[in-house]
């Protein structure tokens, strides 16, 4: 049974937290804003007001780890309650902030939200194949955490993906996705074939040429969200 009497007492915490944060801005305080609002956030962890206007706060005062941090936060509160625009937009914000976070996890988390029927395979057993520039099993690494270690390490190469029903590859210059091919597609149409790939193995290839750039997304981050969206947009 939900204490109704508890709601309303976190509700009139946080909004007088939000209120005092507020008067300290006034008074250029910005120290004490953030510390109330930790502190307010301890008893309401799921406060995305809180979170936002700490978010807000931590920017303005050049607390990017901070504010990045709120940013995973919030990008996971917006999956749970389906408002993926919004955590779209913090991924992309944490990333911004703090290019040495991974959100692969929740690149992850949008997709199999918004694609129940993707579910992922089953951990596949060791086998005895040698040693590639980087390689696993996409029932433990997603493809988006293998896109994002690639990245910083600015490789160029190619990723293979060999799922149960189709394969593909990615093709990376310096770390930037710029070709893809799957099911006979290229460019970003082989990019959306692949990003439906949950099971079987992925292998990263090191190549000492560049590959010829057709896809030219701003960011590997914004091609991935682009992409899902457009799988949402195609199912309403």
């Amino acid at each position: 049974m939900v204490n109704v009497d508890s709601q309303t007492e976190h509700v009139s915490e946080a909004q007088a937290a939000l209120l005092d944060a507020e008067l300290f801005i006034k008074y250029k305080a910005p120290e004490k804003a953030i510390k109330c609002l930790r502190t307010a956030l301890g008893r309401n962890p799921r406060s995305v007001e809180i979170r936002e206007r700490l978010r807000e706060i931590c920017a303005a005062n050049k607390q990017t780890e901070e504010a990045a941090r709120q940013c995973l936060a919030l990008a996971s509160l917006y999956i749970d309650r389906d408002q993926f625009e919004n955590a779209h937009e913090r991924l992309l914000e944490a990333k911004h902030l703090d290019p040495r976070i991974n959100i692969g996890a929740g690149l992850e988390a949008i997709r199999r939200a918004r694609r129940p029927d993707l579910k992922p395979a089953p951990v596949a057993e060791p086998s005895d194949r040698p040693y590639a520039t980087l390689a696993g099993d996409l029932a433990v690494i997603s493809a988006f955490d293998a896109i994002q270690v690639i990245e910083n390490a600015k490789l160029t190469g190619s990723l293979m993906l060999t799922g149960d029903a189709q394969s593909g590859r990615v093709m990376f210059n310096s770390g930037q996705i710029v070709d893809a091919e799957c099911a006979g597609l290229s460019g970003e149409a082989g990019f959306r074939q692949i990003v439906e790939i949950t099971g079987g193995g992925f292998e990263f290839q090191i190549s000492k040429q560049e590959f010829t750039l057709k896809i030219t997304a701003a960011s590997n981050t914004n091609l991935i969200l682009d992409t899902l969206r457009q799988f949402d947009e195609e199912s309403q």
